[in-house]
């Protein structure tokens, strides 16, 4: 487990700010409690295998006992690299990004399922969106009742959504909770 060097935080960074906007300060400097006698440290991003994870650096000093080749896992995986050199986000930092999401969408009861099966979000599913969110802004899904379902890409601005029929595309799906069923072998 390392830290990430110049070039890979500028990926991750600009991938985070896609969903969070300036809300990304927020993650960078996020106290932890985890330190010693519940001295506040801060949480930091560690490669590991190719997967970028979120992490308090009072668990990262306590991972230095464990050999790279046996540490699976650390903290909260966020995403990958890919082998062409491009970042990913995965599932696991929905709860992440859902706490400081910039752009927002929540779907109607009976949009839900499709969603979490893995199809894009459509106008008869939209139950509500974030105002002035713009064309290809990443967005957080939510169902009606504010639980984080997933997150995508808009496909349309607030504003095009409105002039837009029902079978229309709102967001691109990229990942959903109902991944961890689906892929439960990889996973």
């Amino acid at each position: 487990m390392r830290p990430l060097d110049e070039q890979e935080t500028t990926v991750v960074f600009e991938k985070l700010y896609k969903f969070v906007g300036n809300n990304l300060k927020h993650i960078v400097e996020r106290p932890s409690s985890e330190g010693p006698d519940g001295k506040a440290g801060l949480y930091c991003f560690r490669l590991q295998k190719n997967r970028v994870y979120y992490v308090s650096e009072a668990l990262v000093k306590r991972a230095t006992n464990i050999a790279r080749d046996n540490l699976v896992s650390l903290g909260t995986c966020i995403g990958k690299f890919t082998k062409g050199g491009k970042f990913q986000l995965t599932i696991q930092c929905l709860d992440l990004l859902a706490a400081h999401a910039k752009y927002k969408i929540w779907l109607k009861p009976t949009a839900e399922m499709s969603f979490l099966y893995g199809n894009h979000v459509t106008k008869s599913g939209l139950g509500r969106i974030t105002e002035n969110t713009a064309q290809n802004e990443g967005v957080v899904i939510f169902n009606m009742s504010d639980i984080p379902l997933g997150f995508g890409v808009a496909a349309k601005s607030t504003q095009d959504c409105r002039k837009l029929d029902p079978n229309g595309i709102v967001a691109y799906h990229q990942a959903d909770i109902g991944e961890y069923l689906r892929m439960e072998d990889e996973l």
